[in-house]
């Protein structure tokens, strides 16, 4: 609560708890939606939530940067948006591939951000909840996952489609050798084996 109300809201000039050490430290390793999650969440959800699941999947991006994503960070070739995780000092750039494409096709423009609620209007504080009704309402209230685990199903998608490390840092807006920790904590072991295999086998296919 302190940290949003420096930024954005700059309520206040600073946030007195910065710097205290956390008690808690959660550990959501391979936790990711699939599929079959996605697809029984949009079955029930209203298209506002639906667009952001899907941006959120062809992106990668935080929930706080989809929310406030323009069709002016659209370019020809790539998305390009600084990061608030970052204090904006990082740029996501994210290519402007065929299914992202589609993705961008499928909402309407109905405000200078990409994402809007169901009046037309840019999120605000409310998407929150919406989305936690989304899940309910869908099913999958007991299950444990976030709308942030979603970063992790992007991530998933980048690595098995044989991105380059440092490809997939600009994406995320992260430091290359930070890459390796993310593919780690994100990416689902059926992924990483469907890579190895692929490698081993284009390997001994040129031998």
């Amino acid at each position: 609560m302190l940290a949003h109300a420096v930024d954005p809201l700059g309520k206040l000039a600073g946030n007195p708890c910065e710097g205290i050490k956390r008690l808690y430290s959660g550990d959501r390793s391979e936790i990711i939606w699939t599929d079959a999650d996605v697809e029984a969440l949009k079955r029930t959800c209203t298209p506002e939530i639906a667009h952001a699941v899907d941006l959120a999947i062809h992106t990668g991006l935080r929930q706080g940067d989809l929310l406030r994503l323009c069709w002016s960070h659209v370019g020809d070739d790539a998305i390009k948006i600084t990061t608030g995780k970052s204090k904006h000092r990082r740029e996501a750039i994210i290519p402007l591939y065929d299914a992202l494409r589609d993705v961008l096709a499928s909402i309407p423009k109905r405000s200078t951000t990409i994402l809007t609620n169901s009046l037309g209007r840019p999120w605000g504080l409310g998407f929150g909840s919406c989305f936690v009704l989304a899940k309910a309402k869908a099913g999958l209230a007991d299950r444990n996952l976030h709308f942030h685990d979603l970063r992790g199903t992007a991530a998933t998608r980048f690595y098995a489609a044989d991105l380059p490390k440092r490809v997939i840092a600009e994406i995320l807006a992260r430091e290359e050798d930070h890459v390796e920790k993310i593919i780690r904590r994100y990416v689902d072991r059926t992924a990483r084996t469907k890579a190895v295999i692929r490698q081993l086998s284009d390997f001994f296919r040129t031998k």
